[in-house]
Order: C-alpha cells, then structure tokens, then sequence
C-alpha cells in the first residue's frame, strides 16, 4: 500500500525541482537538462548562471531549462538563491559539469519521499585517477572524518554535489556559505536539526573533454576547513571554547611547573614574567569556558528557533497521507448511490398528513 501511494504522489502531486548552478559550463550543460528532464519528466529544470563567459545561458534554455542569473560569484551564493526563489516539495541539486549519475534521480526522490529530508548521493569513481584526484578524495575522506566525530553523525562524502532535499529542509536552512563549502553547511544543517539523512551510491565520472573543475584542492580545502571551524563554533560553542579552554590551560600548567618547583625550593619567583604568562592564561581558560557556557544557551535558541521553522512546513509524509484521505473520500461520494427523488404526493396522502391542506387543495 505504501509503495502505491508514494508512486501516485510522484505522479500526481509532488513538484520537483532540479536545481543546477554552473558557470562556463556550455559544453555539459544541455545534456545534464535533457537527461533530467528524461528520468525525471515532471520535474522543472532550473538553471542559474553565475556570471559565465561562454554561451552556458543560451545552450540552457534551447535545451528546456528554466534560466536565471546570479551575479554573486560563488556556488554558495547561487544556491542561496535558488532556495529563497523556488518552491516544491523536493529539491535535487546537482553540478551542470556532467560528471554524476542522473539516473539515480528518481531513487534519491524516494528516499525524500520516505522521510529522508537529505539524501546525498556518493561518489563511485568510475575511473579513480581521471575522475577522483588523489588530493579531493583526501580532503573529502578527511573533512568527513572530522565532522562525523564532531557531531556524532556518519556521512560518507560529505562534499558531494549531488544532493536530494525536502522542502521543510531547505526552507529552514539559513546559508552563510559563499562557495564551495556549500555543501559542508548543508550537511551541518542536517546533523544539528536530527533530521534522517540517506545515503545513494552514483557513479561519478570524469569531465568531458575541454571542460575545466573550477576546484582548487588547496584553497577550497582552507576555505572548508575554515567553514567546518565556524560551523562547529556556532553549532557546538561549549565543546569549541571548552577545547580552547584546555589548550590555554595545558599551556598554562607546563609554564608554571617549572616556576612552582623554583618558588618551593628558595621561596622566591625568579622568572615573574613566566609566572604572570601563567596566571594569565589560566584567567584566559576560565574566560574561555565562561564563553561556551553563554554562547551554548544562546545556540539553544537559534536551534529552537530553526526547528519551529522546520516543523512548521508540512512534511511530504503527512501531505502525501492528507492527499490520499482526500482523494479516497472523493472516490467514496463518487460510489455512493444516489437517493431516489421525492415524487409528488396524492390528495390522500396529503390529507392523512396535513388535514387542513388537503382540503384547501381538493375543495
């Protein structure tokens, strides 16, 4: 029963939304459009033009898209926008460069459809020397790792581009992220809502010849390091300033350790600067700590604030059941069998009834 619905619901009711940002991408861009509008035929295909040099705008409405422009360099910024602009029920967003699976579209849509309000799709390598570099599988692997044991959460390829989402998801998601490190904000935002998060395996290939990564392995890896940084500092500020808390401390305790031998076998402080450095960072370890304990109340309640929001948008679940108890009361009105029209009544029988009227009628 419950495979019938999900499949009427895809059918019928539920607006999807492919969601492509790119920039210089007029080689890739028409077949990624055509392929989604093949597995996915009642899908609307958006494109957003980041400011690109070639012909990717021209090459994407000639091939049926939905073309809009972002002026705001960075994928971070263009993604802002496509959330704040669009609407539907699930969000799948990809990379224009025709490196993923599309294929597996219609599976990530049911997996959102089951309750999953992210679904990311990892990365297979098809060929992993011309597809996967060395230094992104790395930093993708090690990145991972360090949010996973952060946040308690296991994700697979975190900085993946192929991503399926639920409405409620994305509209309650602020995004902060510039550029690359989108995709890092997106699954933080997950991880601290508690939201279900589904995992897809998808082939994933190299570029087409001619067509260039706008990736830098080292840049883009400072710049989500840094990301991964600020996030763990707003979603978690107790464990963040506690963490320095205990650096400072821990250099505090082996700076005064000499000192306090000193001072207990002369009873003097031959090294004051080194004893003032101490007393210093340990006032710094208690600031610091005093710090996450504030902050943490305050995250209490942007979290609380984002989750209302989240909860306050109907879940696909409970409109997929809403628009089945709708259409089965339509379809039980439909089968119910007419009552009989009331004829008109003799003479007799309106007397037995109404004496008065009667007579009136048959004097």
């Amino acid at each position: 029963m419950e495979s019938s619905l999900n499949t009427n619901y895809t059918e019928e009711e539920l607006e999807i939304a492919v969601l492509i940002p790119c920039k210089d991408e007029e080689l890739t861009i028409a077949k990624v459009v055509k392929d989604f509008k093949s597995v996915l035929p009642q899908a609307s295909i958006y494109v957003y033009d980041n400011c690109s040099s070639d012909s990717t705008k021209a090459t994407a409405i000639q091939a049926g898209a939905i073309v809009r422009s972002e002026r705001m360099p960075g994928k971070g910024n263009v993604v802002r926008r496509m959330f704040a602009d669009i609407d539907a029920d699930v969000y799948i967003l990809v990379d224009g460069d025709d490196t993923y699976d599309v294929s597996v579209a219609p599976k990530m849509v049911q997996e959102v459809i089951k309750g999953c309000d992210l679904v990311n799709g990892v990365r297979q390598a098809v060929d992993e020397k011309a597809s996967y570099r060395k230094g992104h599988r790395f930093g993708n692997q090690l990145l991972s790792a360090l949010v996973q044991k952060v946040f308690a959460r296991k994700v697979s390829d975190m900085l993946s581009g192929y991503k399926a989402m639920s409405r409620r998801f994305v509209k309650s998601m602020p995004i902060f992220s510039k550029g690359f490190e989108i995709e890092t904000e997106i699954t933080v935002h997950a991880m601290e809502l508690e939201t279900t998060i589904g995992e897809i395996e998808t082939q994933y290939r190299e570029r087409p010849e001619g067509s260039e990564s706008k990736l830098n392995t080292f840049g883009d890896g400072v710049r989500i390091l840094n990301a991964i940084t600020t996030l763990v500092r707003q979603g978690k500020p107790l464990l963040f300033f506690s963490a320095v808390g205990f650096i400072f401390a821990l250099v505090a305790f082996i700076l005064a350790v000499p000192v306090v031998i000193t001072f207990l076998q002369t009873h003097k402080v031959p090294r004051l600067p080194t004893a003032l450095l101490s007393t210093g960072l340990i006032l710094l370890s208690s600031l610091s700590f005093t710090v996450g304990l504030i902050l943490d109340n305050v995250t209490r309640a942007r979290k609380e604030t984002i989750t209302l929001k989240y909860l306050s948008d109907q879940s696909i679940v409970s409109k997929l059941l809403q628009s089945h108890r709708s259409q089965t009361l339509t379809k039980e009105i439909e089968q119910k069998p007419s009552e009989p029209e009331p004829t008109d009544l003799k003479p007799t029988e309106l007397k037995s009834s109404n004496p008065l009227s009667a007579e009136r009628i048959i004097g």
